[in-house]
């Protein structure tokens, strides 16, 4: 069932069903949440058991405000709280030492969280209205089926579950990609998923270089939309610069078929049943089209899906990581 999340009597009725231990479908700026109480260990199983993802892949928890991190994690440093206050509300997530005896279940067992404050106005009214009922956090990762294309729209959130999940409409999601993720349990920021906020903007706000995992000797966490292989549509991905693309188009000829290309540059095809789309110049507007782009290519039944790689800067590396995971699970 869709509702219009702008309406109070929607955010009721999430409220409730978040209470009784149900999930929601829940929009933000990145991507559509699948949501329930983050410390009701039965409602997150839910989660797993419902998208099919392994119990010990953590859930990013969502709160309310940035004051919100007390509730969850413990021993955050100054870098983390810098994070915090020039990004949230907004699509960052930062990975803290988790509070003994809080979401567990969501953390995927692992002694760290990970924590976001979003800014979309449905999820600040249900995330607010749920703190005044007694729930501190929804986990919430992407409400489509594990490793496949993010939702970006109500409508794809009904079509993955079907119409017994409330989902509340949000509208399409602003930034389209899931948050930048930045790991705070280490001493030092280290970048585990980009995303909308740049490398640059982290550093500047935080005062401290991103390290890589190299120079680090502890090991990851685990962390929502890090394995190789994820955000995958039912067709192939394959990425190539544009001169490959137009050299396979031009060498398949009239008899290509079955077969979306999406690409910044402008390419020719002597086949009717070649489907061409153009992607952004820009990558913001690329990465807030990248999801609904594939979807609509499975739509449309295609096999292969031909993507030109992006261009190899900061701005793009959002867009550019989820294409190269996607490409990774043909």
């Amino acid at each position: 069932m869709v509702l219009d999340g702008s309406l109070p009597a929607s955010i009721d009725a999430a409220v409730r069903a978040l209470r009784a231990g149900e999930l929601l479908g829940l929009p933000t700026e990145t991507v559509y949440g699948l949501a329930a109480d983050a410390d009701n260990a039965q409602a997150v199983a839910r989660i797993f058991a419902a998208k099919g993802r392994p119990s010990d892949h953590p859930l990013i928890v969502h709160v309310a405000e940035p004051a919100g991190i007390a509730r969850f994690a413990h021993a955050v440093p100054a870098f983390a709280q810098a994070l915090a206050a020039a990004f949230w509300p907004g699509p960052l997530t930062l990975i803290l030492p988790r509070r003994a005896g809080v979401a567990e279940a969501a953390a995927g067992g692992q002694d760290s969280v990970g924590l976001r404050c979003p800014s979309h106005p449905v999820a600040q009214a249900v995330l607010r209205a749920c703190a005044a009922a007694g729930i501190a956090g929804l986990a919430a990762p992407s409400a489509n089926r594990f490793g496949r294309v993010s939702p970006t729209a109500a409508l794809h959130v009904q079509g993955e579950f079907g119409d017994d999940l409330l989902v509340l409409d949000g509208g399409a999601c602003a930034v389209g990609i899931e948050s930048t993720i930045v790991d705070c349990t280490r001493g030092a920021p280290v970048l585990l998923r980009p995303g909308a906020i740049t490398r640059e903007q982290v550093e500047s706000a935080c005062g401290q270089r991103l390290r890589s995992r190299e120079e680090l000797q502890a090991p990851d966490p685990r962390a929502s939309g890090t394995l190789a292989a994820h955000y995958a549509p039912t067709a192939q991905v394959r990425l190539m610069d544009a001169r490959a693309l137009q050299t396979a188009l031009d060498v398949l000829g009239a008899d290509a078929a079955n077969i979306a290309v999406y690409a910044r540059a402008v390419l020719r095809t002597r086949s009717p049943r070649v489907v061409m789309r153009r992607m952004p110049d820009d990558a913001e507007a690329a990465a807030q089209q990248l999801f609904a782009a594939l979807r609509a290519f499975d739509a449309q039944g295609v096999k292969l899906i031909w993507i030109e790689t992006p261009p190899d800067t900061s701005a793009w590396e959002g867009v550019r990581d989820r294409l190269r995971r996607a490409a990774a699970a043909a």
